[in-house]
């Protein structure tokens, strides 16, 4: 499927004459967000969760998919972007005299959009006979937030070494450096995040889950991951499902009822919160309530999900998370922000009307508005509590933070070079005048700084980062406003058994609001005494606990065998130790005595 990204550069190239002329593919769709400047980056955001009007097959023109469901955490990744680009233009020392502009695109989760949203970057709208000069009209993107769009990003991109950010995008496979030679990311891959779900479900004793994931590049590559670290980890898996959100409600039932007649009270759930948000309101209608859910960053902190009616199934939820971080002037660059209704530039319009409820078109040009009144223009996003202000939780705002800054890094590389110290043909630097994404590509191999909160950034030769979690914990407080509350941190850099760090005097909230971390086996341990009987199909962690037979013992938990006492000795009342055997004397007063000793005295009195 994946494969339709190379597909598409077929129609990227028209002959006319002897001429190559690039075409956008399909249709000439206008940014949400866009501002020009000496040099522009990109970006690609599912501002919407909801694509419809799919066509399955992938052969419908992406030009008829349409979008809704308004996400206002992806507006907020693309508002952190253009903070930080004026944030970089109004630098005296990053990028002096060069102004950064941005041109941003909505994408939904959809491969096909994604990939559409990426041939508008890449070409001009008009169709003038040099437009293959310059292919590109961005020299970096940031995006997208899910890992399966940003493949399709990545694979577009890649053939043209322009670089590609990620803020979110975990998929261990998006490391393959022959696969995408021009990927980033600011989040660590998921080849330590399941490593470390696998770590953390046997910390606190869960020998006995279940599995669910996304049917995706994410949540396959992650679970499959998962699953081997867990069976290294002695984590026995009940069952492992998969669901999508295009699947009929059919199977999301036949989900429920697995979940249901299951044994396990823990669920690891490696998914997406678009795809396990179905599955949340399923199991709250049937009240399926009480279990341990255990999560990957693909929802844990996803608060589009986080809903009082989701709470009550997904309550005490831990899992990991980017790091959180405090980033100054972003809420009140949020806060202040105004709607622009300049077309490429109208990305704030949907989110205004709706807070607001009002409309930013004029009643007389909008007659099937009917009531609805017209913005006076003296709304503030100061006096709401839109989501869209909501900075508590700015973890993937500090990616998308760090992505854009590290591409203003690789930039500022590129224009200080050194005539005579460059590092392409002949020592040369690269033109000013005619910068070239891929010598943009070369410089982010190099970025290695310090933001101005303390993050040092800088990639690997995979294109990742240095792999550090939050530890995070689904609470509600007192408003009845869901919480995800910082427990611990996990450093993958660390030595074996120092990579978890539980926070001092923070108290973790479990499922059923418990305050002790509940338990799941599929059979409780073996005691000293006894041995583990392994049942024939079931996993190793499913056994049954036989006795230790008279004159064997065995002095562990879950031994495998029982040992036979030395021939001096006998078992215990408890099986679990040997004691010496009791060495009894006989008188010849006591009726055994005389019988044995009565052949032996008898030959002697007749010898005499």
């Amino acid at each position: 499927m994946l494969l339709i990204a190379d597909l598409l550069f077929l129609s990227l190239l028209a002959v006319r004459g002897e001429k190559l002329v690039c075409e956008t593919y399909g249709t000439k769709e206008l940014s949400q967000f866009s501002k020009e400047g000496d040099i522009n980056i990109g970006g690609i955001f599912s501002f919407h969760q909801n694509p419809v009007s799919v066509n399955p097959t992938l052969q419908a023109n992406p030009g008829s998919i349409q979008c809704e469901g308004l996400d206002p955490g992806e507006l907020q990744y693309a508002y952190t972007m253009i903070f930080a680009i004026e944030e970089i233009n109004n630098s005296s020392e990053l990028l002096p005299g060069v102004t950064l502009g941005y041109r941003i695109f909505d994408a939904c989760p959809s491969i096909p959009l994604s990939i559409r949203a990426s041939l508008n970057l890449m070409n001009m709208y008009d169709n003038r006979d040099n437009s293959c000069d310059k292919l590109s009209t961005v020299y970096a993107v940031i995006g997208e937030t899910t890992s399966t769009s940003t493949i399709g990003i990545a694979r577009t991109m890649g053939p043209f070494h322009i670089p590609v950010i990620s803020h979110s995008a975990t998929c261990a496979c998006l490391s393959n450096r022959r696969e995408y030679p021009s990927f980033f990311r600011t989040i660590p891959s998921d080849l330590y995040q399941s490593k470390a779900l696998a770590k953390l479900v046997k910390h606190f004793g869960w020998t006995w889950v279940g599995a669910i994931r996304t049917n995706s590049d994410y949540g396959n590559d992650g679970m499959a991951t998962f699953l081997k670290a867990a069976e290294k980890e002695g984590v026995c898996v009940e069952y492992s499902v998969a669901i999508y959100r295009t699947d009929p409600r059919k199977w999301f039932l036949e989900v429920v009822d697995i979940i249901k007649t299951s044994t396990s009270k823990v669920i690891v759930a490696f998914a997406d919160g678009t795809d396990l948000d179905i599955l949340i309101k399923e199991l709250h209608a049937q009240n399926v309530t009480g279990l341990q859910w255990v999560g990957s960053e693909g929802w844990i902190t996803y608060r589009y999900i986080a809903s009082p009616v989701n709470y009550a199934v997904v309550q005490g939820a831990v899992g990991f998370a980017a790091l959180n971080a405090y980033i100054p002037g972003l809420h009140e660059f949020l806060a202040n922000s105004r709607p622009s209704t300049r077309p490429g530039d109208q990305g704030l319009v949907e989110l205004w009307e709706a807070v607001f409820g009002c409309s930013l078109i004029p009643q007389a040009e909008a007659p099937a508005q009917g009531s609805v009144m017209t913005c006076t223009g003296e709304e503030s996003l100061w006096n709401t509590n839109s989501r869209f202000t909501d900075v508590s939780d700015a973890s993937l705002m500090n990616n998308v933070y760090k992505a854009t800054y590290a591409v203003a890094h690789a930039l500022h590389l590129l224009f200080t070079c050194q005539n005579g110290q460059g590092p392409f043909e002949n020592n040369t630097c690269a033109d000013r005048k005619t910068i070239q994404p891929w010598q943009v590509l070369h410089y982010l191999t190099l970025v290695n700084f310090t933001t101005k909160i303390g993050d040092n950034v800088f990639f690997d030769q995979m294109g990742d980062p240095a792999a550090q979690y939050a530890l995070v914990n689904w609470q509600m407080d007192e408003t009845g406003y869901i919480l995800f509350k910082t427990i611990g941190y996990y450093d993958a850099s660390k030595p074996e058994g120092q990579q978890f760090n539980m926070e001092a005097g923070v108290k973790a909230i479990w499922a059923d609001d418990r305050t002790e971390v509940p338990r799941s086996v599929c059979s409780e341990s073996c005691l000293p005494g006894s041995r583990r009987a392994f049942v024939k199909g079931k996993p190793i962690c499913c056994f049954d606990c036989i006795i230790c037979a008279d004159g064997e013992f065995s002095n562990s938990t879950n031994a495998v065998k029982c040992d036979k006492c030395p021939p001096e000795y006998k078992s215990n009342e408890d099986r679990n130790n040997c004691d010496v055997k009791a060495i009894e004397f006989l008188t010849f007063r006591e009726l055994m005595g005389i019988l044995l000793s009565g052949p032996l005295i008898g030959p002697a009195c007749c010898d005499t």
